[in-house]
C-alpha cells in the first residue's frame, strides 16, 4: 500500500501532552503460562498468538534482569543492589535514567504539564488500596492490594514505551504478568475485553476537577491482546516501588501499544463480552482509537508518526512497527485494516 506523507513532526509545545512509557525483558517459564492463557477462554479471538518463544523480544532480552527478583528498595533513586550499568550494557538500547522516568510524565489527572505529575502527585495515597474485579469472571470481589498482587510471581523488565506524542523511553519495570492475573480470575466464555479503570478522586487526583477528560480515566484490551506475554501489571519502577506521578500502586504496560493505553492507578478491572468506549477514544475519535497500535505508517492527523525522539537523544529515530514487537505481537492482527482499526 502506497501514500503520502505531508504532515510535519510536532513541536514540544504544539502536542496535547499524554501518557507514556515501555520495553521488555526475557521471561522464565513464558511457554507454560501462556499455554494455560490460552486455554482459558474457549473461543478466544482467533489471532491469539502466545508461543513463548514469540513472547521474547530479542532486542529487548536482558538476561541481567531475572523473574522474582527483589531488590530492597534504595531511597530517592534506583535500586542500589542491582548493578544497573551491567543491565543497560546488555541491552540494545540503554535504559533512560531515574530522572527522565520519574520527572517527564503525562498523568492528566495532576495537570497537563510534563513536570506537572512529579510537583502534584503527592496527594495521591497509594495505600492502603483495593482493586475491584468484576464482570464475565468466576472470581469477582475487591480485592486488597497485596492479596491481588500476592499469589504472582514478581518479575523485572525492560520494554520500550513509545509516547502517541512521538517521543519515546526505555523502562525497567517491575511487575507481574497480565495473563497470570486474568487465568486467576476465571474469565467465563462471555469475556471477550478487559476493561481496567484509574481512581476516580478529586483531592487525591486534583486534575480531575478540570473537565479535560471524561473522568475517570478507562482503556481496555482485547481478551487475547491481555493474556498477550508482554502484557503487564507494573508495581514499580528501577527496582523500587512506582512513584506516585507513574501511577502508583498499579498500571498497565502494553509495550506494542501507544502509551496512553497503558492505564495508571488501577481501581477496577471488568471482564466485558462487548468491547467498552476508552477514555481517549470517546474524547477525541479522529485522533486516538482503540488499538493504538504503535505504527509508523499511520500518522496523527497533527503530527507524523514515522519517527520519534528518543529522550537523552538529539537526532530523531524511526519508529518500529508495534514499538518493535512485530515478531511478538503482529500475529494477533492478522487480516485486521491497521489503517481503520488504529
Amino acid at each position: 500500500m502506497f501514500w503520502i506523507r505531508t504532515i510535519r513532526e510536532p513541536k514540544d509545545a504544539e502536542i496535547t501532552p499524554y501518557e507514556t512509557w515501555l520495553n521488555r525483558r526475557h521471561f522464565v517459564g513464558t511457554s507454560a503460562k501462556a499455554a494455560v492463557a490460552g486455554a482459558l477462554v474457549p473461543g478466544l479471538l482467533a489471532g491469539c498468538d502466545v508461543d513463548g518463544e514469540r513472547g521474547v523480544s530479542k532486542a529487548a532480552a536482558s538476561p541481567g534482569i531475572a523473574p522474582g527478583d527483589t531488590d530492597q528498595e534504595a531511597p530517592g533513586g534506583p535500586s542500589q543492589d542491582r548493578d544497573w550499568s551491567k543491565v543497560r550494557s546488555e541491552l540494545d538500547e540503554p535504559l533512560n535514567s531515574w530522572e527522565d522516568i520519574t520527572t517527564y510524565n503525562n498523568f492528566y489527572e495532576f495537570g497537563v504539564g510534563k513536570d506537572d505529575p512529579a510537583k502534584n502527585a503527592h496527594t495521591l495515597r497509594p495505600r492502603p488500596w483495593s482493586v475491584a474485579v468484576e464482570g464475565e469472571v468466576e472470581s469477582p470481589g475487591v480485592y486488597d492490594l497485596e492479596d491481588f498482587l500476592s499469589p504472582h510471581a514478581v518479575e523485572d523488565r525492560v520494554y520500550r514505551l513509545r509516547c502517541v506524542e512521538a517521543w519515546s523511553m526505555v523502562v525497567p519495570w517491575r511487575g507481574i504478568a497480565l495473563a497470570d492475573v486474568v487465568r486467576r480470575m476465571q474469565p467465563t466464555s462471555k469475556a471477550r475485553f478487559v476493561e481496567m479503570t484509574t481512581l476516580l478522586d478529586e483531592e487525591q487526583m486534583p486534575g480531575q476537577r478540570r473537565r479535560i477528560l471524561d473522568w475517570p480515566y478507562v482503556e481496555a484490551l482485547r481478551m487475547d491482546e491481555a493474556i498477550h506475554p508482554l502484557a503487564f501489571l507494573a508495581t514499580g519502577v528501577y527496582g523500587r516501588d512506582l512513584p506516585n506521578q507513574n501511577g502508583a500502586p498499579l498500571r498497565l504496560v502494553v509495550p506494542w501499544k501507544y502509551g496512553f493505553k497503558s492505564v495508571k492507578s488501577i481501581v477496577r478491572f471488568r471482564f466485558l463480552e462487548d468491547m467498552p468506549p476508552t477514555t481517549w477514544a470517546v474524547s477525541a475519535p479522529r485522533e486516538y482509537g482503540f488499538y493504538a497500535n504503535v505504527n509508523p505508517e499511520v500518522d496523527h492527523p497533527r503530527w507524523s508518526q514515522a519517527r520519534e525522539r528518543r529522550l537523552g537523544e538529539f537526532r530523531r529515530r524511526p519508529t518500529l512497527p508495534f514499538n518493535g514487537y512485530a515478531d511478538e505481537v503482529e500475529s494477533l492482527y492478522a487480516g485486521m485494516d491497521l489503517r481503520k482499526n488504529f
